[in-house]
């Protein structure tokens, strides 16, 4: 899974993308100091996985991880080119999700690319620039379509009427992820589109270090507002507060979470909002070996997640020896799971539950 992290200059994209990541992305206070993406690859944080490995005694625990990409910033005007909009549009178009970081905060000692703290402003104006992309996309690929449609090929007809409802959307401030997708071919057909104003967001409000704990000020409320009539998701945290974090190590990170009042990181907060927006899960795999996450998108059935492993698994899948992690650990062990008939047999049509413990018995 790969998440584009997006902005405009000085938000604290880049302090964000450091924290989560560690990968000492350069940050200051200055536009488009991120000119090529920087990446970053993030363990998912599963407390699963380290009682399996005490459970099993492992070798070796293997978490599901996250591509993190922070992307350079954006003004308006992107769309035509302006700054660095170009690339910057065109590394977006690689991702599977954006993170909108979004400032929430007023400091005068970081200076905004706009001159003042206006979060909604700031969103429109990349929504926009986005938008704009997509209708010159689309509109070029509808008028060649709808020619070719008239001189007889009918092949072209469901991409031409799905395209027409992507412009109308678009031409009414609206973007392509709220057309409505009716069928499998229209699925098909948008995913093949990429365009950048389809890709599922979530909204990141950045507060100050102050406003931790405190009640959401009236930025992130707007933010949350504006998010909710486009069905997108909202989190708030404090970039700032989340480099802090991460420079610790874990007695340290748990004492200052404590100090701070915070239960979860900015980085356990993104991954479940990033699996949710995306319909993922985490099934796993325990033995003396290895304890292993793997993330697969719900509604998963037992030899398509078997050949998350190895494409052998799923070609020669025979059945999926599953327990629930929950009644495993309530049995205090695998043998005592099966005494208590926790262990299962299950086929083909078998959709993978998140939790699931599974073995897979295949033949090839």
């Amino acid at each position: 899974m790969k998440i584009g992290v997006v902005g405009l200059p000085n938000v604290g994209k880049s302090t964000l993308f450091n924290a989560i990541t560690n990968a000492g992305a350069e940050s200051a206070n200055y536009p488009f100091c991120t000119i090529e993406p920087n990446v970053g690859v993030v363990d998912v944080p599963d407390e699963r996985l380290d009682v399996l490995g005490e459970f099993y005694s492992t070798q070796k625990i293997t978490p599901a991880s996250i591509e993190f990409v922070d992307i350079a910033g954006l003004v308006a005007g992107a769309s035509k080119g302006e700054g660095l909009g170009n690339k910057f549009l065109s590394h977006i178009r690689e991702v599977d999700a954006i993170v909108h970081v979004v400032r929430c905060f007023e400091n005068e000692k970081i200076i905004h690319v706009n001159g003042t703290i206006d979060p909604i402003r700031d969103i429109e104006i990349i929504n926009l620039e986005l938008a704009l992309s997509d209708l010159e996309q689309v509109s070029k690929k509808l008028e060649k379509d709808a020619k070719l449609v008239k001189t007889g090929d009918k092949s072209l007809i469901a991409g031409v009427n799905l395209m027409q409802k992507i412009k109308d959307a678009l031409e009414n401030n609206l973007p392509a992820r709220s057309v409505e997708i009716d069928g499998e071919e229209e699925e098909k057909i948008m995913k093949n589109l990429q365009l950048l104003s389809a890709k599922p967001v979530i909204y990141v409000a950045n507060i100050g270090e102050n406003d931790i704990n405190k009640p959401e000020n009236e930025f992130v409320l707007k933010v949350r507002n504006f998010a909710d009539k486009e069905g997108a998701k909202v989190i708030s945290l404090s970039a700032k507060i989340e480099e802090e974090l991460a420079g610790l190590d874990k007695d340290e990170k748990a004492m200052f979470k404590e100090e701070l009042g915070i239960n979860e990181s900015g980085l356990e907060k993104l991954v479940k909002a990033s699996y949710d927006l995306l319909g993922l899960m985490s099934f796993l795999t325990a033995g003396e070996k290895e304890v292993r996450a793997w993330t697969i998108k719900k509604g998963t059935k037992a030899p398509q997640a078997a050949g998350k492993i190895h494409t052998d698994f799923e070609k020669g899948f025979i059945k999926a020896e599953i327990v629930s992690y929950d009644d495993l650990i309530d049995a205090g062990s695998y043998l005592k799971a099966k005494e208590k008939g926790k262990v299962r047999m299950e086929g083909k049509e078998y959709v993978v539950q998140d939790g699931d413990v599974i073995l897979f018995r295949f033949n090839v």
